[in-house]
């Protein structure tokens, strides 16, 4: 009787201290398991988030999930997004740190994504990996999306400052949300793999800064001009690109240093303008020989009446003869500063009825 007594004390010792020590499961950055979209830098101990709209998603059975993450900026956020739900905003720190991200999850599969809402001069975040409780199962990765998107463009493609509501237009990477920019919001009605190169000031010709687009186009680290983006990891079946509203102010400002490096004394004729816009498309094209190609200007000042610039893009769009190559113009939208949520929500509702009527996935 004795024995079967401390046989029965020990099986339970066994089952409560085993109970007590099921150890978390660590789902390192570079796990089969896991979905990126966006342009990632790989490094060997972390991936490197850097692009607007760049992101890392799980699928899991269980209750709750955490992630390491350590910002090398204090400027950056991201969305926590729960089965296609943001539940939160995570401001990443400049110390590696574990955070959990979602907890008290229902019973049955999850998936959780991470997104970047801001652009890469908030700096880059490096992303360690997922960590699971004991008991929660890590699942095989969402079927790959059918579709491909990719944009180009500035601040409005960026979504600078597009939740501040106060109407001062503040710089700051709170303010900042790319999922709920036009160029997400059309990636997410058709479903398809995002990809976002873009960044506030930058212009065609000319930018607020001495880096202009055809200069940072073909990178993976935008800081990085010797590492270059391998385009053959990622074909859209469409590209959009909006540019020109950077352009369209510093030309007319020749005391701007920019303007000084750029073109010296003179300001860019038509002819240098439209040329210019060519040769950026032709770059774009020789990378995607059979991708669509929309070019776009607005929803800013660009577009307002009696501008010149959308005729820009026209005539390089007609000068182009390629009939996958179209022009859409989103109309000014007639108020102060960068366009706020129900203004991307308004240009993305265009794009899509665009897409839909002139292009075939």
């Amino acid at each position: 009787m004795r024995t079967i007594v401390k046989n029965i004390i020990l099986l339970s010792c066994v089952f409560v201290f085993g109970f007590c020590n099921v150890q978390n499961q660590d789902i390192a950055f570079d796990q089969p398991n896991l979905t990126y979209e966006g342009r990632i830098r790989f490094r060997p101990d972390a991936a490197e988030l850097s692009w607007s709209g760049s992101s890392v998603s799980i699928q899991f059975k269980g209750s709750s999930i955490s992630a390491t993450l350590q910002d090398l900026d204090t400027a950056n956020y991201y969305n926590v997004i729960v089965d296609r739900k943001v539940i939160s905003k995570l401001h990443t720190d400049t110390l590696k740190t574990k955070y959990v991200i979602a907890s008290g999850l229902s019973e049955g599969i999850h998936q959780v994504q991470l997104y970047k809402r801001t652009e890469w001069d908030k700096g880059k975040t490096l992303f360690y990996g997922f960590e699971l409780p004991g008991d929660a199962k890590l699942l095989p990765a969402e079927t790959p999306k059918k579709r491909k998107i990719e944009f180009y463009g500035n601040s409005i493609t960026s979504a600078y400052g597009n939740e501040d509501t106060s109407g001062k237009d503040r710089p700051y990477g709170y303010f900042q949300n790319n999922y709920e920019s036009y160029a997400a919001i059309t990636a997410r009605h058709f479903n398809a793999e995002y990809h976002c190169i873009s960044k506030s000031g930058i212009g065609v010709l000319v930018s607020w800064f001495p880096l202009i687009m055809s200069e940072m186009y073909d990178r993976i680290d935008p800081n990085d001009s010797v590492l270059k983006w391998d385009f053959s990891k990622y074909t859209p079946d469409v590209v959009v690109i909006n540019l020109f509203q950077n352009d369209s102010w510093i030309v007319n400002i020749p005391k701007n240093e920019q303007f000084k490096n750029r073109f010296g004394k003179d300001a860019p004729d038509s002819t240098t303008i439209i040329a210019a816009y060519k040769d950026f498309v032709s770059s774009i094209r020789g990378k995607y020989p059979h991708s669509s190609i929309i070019c776009t200007l607005g929803s800013m000042d660009a577009t307002k009446e009696g501008s010149q610039w959308p005729g820009y893009v026209q005539t390089a769009v007609s000068q182009l003869k390629d009939d996958k190559i179209f022009s859409c113009f989103f109309p000014f939208k007639n108020s102060g500063g960068h366009p706020n949520i129900k203004e991307h929500h308004a240009m993305a509702d265009q794009l899509i009825e665009f897409i839909e009527e002139n292009i075939e996935w």
